[in-house]
């Protein structure tokens, strides 16, 4: 198992690309993704059409969830964010700004 630290000022999907790559992974199992972040990007498909994605973006405080892939070294992570009020947020993540807190990326080399 790896993990990925991801700090303040880093981005979530960028550094574990550039980790993967350092550490000879091009193939593995994103196991678990936990933390909290400042900012990110989901996406999902919009009802009728499933070729294509709503992209919406959130500036504020959340918690972090979730799992994934590294295919061809190139993170594939699919989330759940958590914010105040407890309402949930879920998709496929764009990318994902670490602003006071971290982000652990627990990998499985495939």
């Amino acid at each position: 198992m790896f993990v990925v630290h991801v700090q303040p000022g880093q981005e979530v999907l960028a550094t574990v690309a550039e980790q993967v790559k350092a550490h000879g992974i091009e193939n593995g199992a994103i196991v678990s993704l936990v933390g909290a972040v400042g900012s990110a990007c989901l996406s999902n498909m919009p009802k009728g059409d499933a070729s294509s994605d709503l992209l919406t973006e959130y500036e504020q405080p959340m918690e972090m969830s979730g799992t994934g892939e590294i295919m061809d070294g190139k993170p594939h992570v699919h989330c759940v964010l958590g914010t105040e009020g407890d309402v949930t947020l879920s998709g496929h993540l764009h990318w994902a700004n670490v602003d006071h807190h971290f982000v652990n990326v627990y990998i499985s080399a495939l």
